[in-house]
């Protein structure tokens, strides 16, 4: 069998992980990611990490700008796949890239289908205050994750990040893409029921915005998800402040919301600041053009006070 992959971010690089690791590696013929990015303060043109794994394996690799286009589709067809393996790839792919190869194209998608298709399912679920977080293999159709399921796995989703899910999911759902690849007979495709509207839209600069008008949990839950990747920021005296971590505290609010309510300076320290019914604690954080520091380091420095609102 002739495997070609798609895919682009540490997601895709731990599925594909699993599928050289089994019986499947030595069928995978060439790998297709997104074009090299900027990156830093420097501007550094960076390879998408599943580039770097895949060269590293001396697989051939491909980095088209666009897909629909006769050069790409050539090349394509010139490699005669008989089977398309998916994992955050990052763009959609033409109809014959899915119907043409044998077997289909599958696809690791990192939600429990049919809710959460789109960009970012992860970070979506977790926003939302999902209890359980999950990953589902699918039979790819010229839709947008729109096509039957295969198999699922489910984790709890309680106090994982972002970026911690992410990696749980990848590898559950390699595990489950090599299981199905291994015996397909016994993962009959069902249809996902395309009257659920739960789109993951991709996450927008307004998306990190923290708005202490809301509950603390939403808070809590909005800054987990966004880690590592997009931390939620705040202003503070004008300057921007990427939070990291929070917990929910006990303590009643005693101003208005985005007001500190109480500061501790002691350890790793806390901002305790006043929300919606309730106040956050933030535990972490970078201030401008500053490494990753605890609040305890950010109030003994004096970068803030028990006077000071969070806009």
């Amino acid at each position: 069998m002739r495997i070609m992959y798609f895919g682009t971010p540490d997601f895709a690089v731990t599925v594909l992980r699993h599928v050289m690791e089994s019986e499947f590696g030595k069928d995978v013929i060439a790998v297709v990611t997104k074009v090299d990015t900027p990156k830093n303060r420097g501007h550094v043109m960076t390879p998408p990490p599943v580039k770097e794994y895949a060269q590293s394996l001396g697989l051939e690799v491909l980095q088209p700008e666009k897909l629909k286009t006769e050069e790409f589709r050539n090349w394509f067809e010139s490699k005669n796949p008989d089977l398309v393996l998916v994992a955050a790839y990052g763009k959609i792919l033409p109809g014959y890239v899915v119907n043409n190869p044998k077997y289909g194209a599958i696809n690791v998608h990192g939600s429990l289908l049919p809710y959460y298709r789109g960009a970012a399912p992860i970070e979506r679920a977790i926003m939302d205050g999902q209890q359980e977080l999950g990953v589902t293999i699918m039979k790819m159709n010229e839709g947008l994750d729109t096509g039957d399921m295969l198999a699922k796995a489910k984790i709890p989703s309680a106090g994982l990040t972002g970026g911690e899910a992410e990696q749980k999911l990848a590898e559950i759902g390699g595990e489950l893409l090599v299981k199905v690849m291994r015996d397909p007979d016994n993962y009959p495709p069902e249809k996902q029921d395309l009257s659920i509207n739960c789109y993951a839209e991709k996450i927008t600069e307004e998306d990190r915005r923290i708005d202490f008008n809301q509950e603390p949990v939403a808070i809590y839950n909005r800054i987990r998800a966004l880690v590592p990747s997009a931390p939620a920021i705040v202003k503070l005296n004008d300057q921007q402040i990427k939070v990291t971590d929070s917990s929910v505290s006990s303590d009643l609010p005693t101003g208005r919301p985005g007001s500190v309510h109480s500061l501790n300076a002691k350890g790793t320290g806390y901002i305790r600041v006043n929300c919606l019914n309730g106040t956050l604690d933030i535990l972490s954080l970078i201030p401008p053009g500053k490494n990753k520091m605890s609040s305890g380091d950010f109030v003994r420095g004096r970068k803030i006070t028990e006077t000071d609102v969070f806009e």
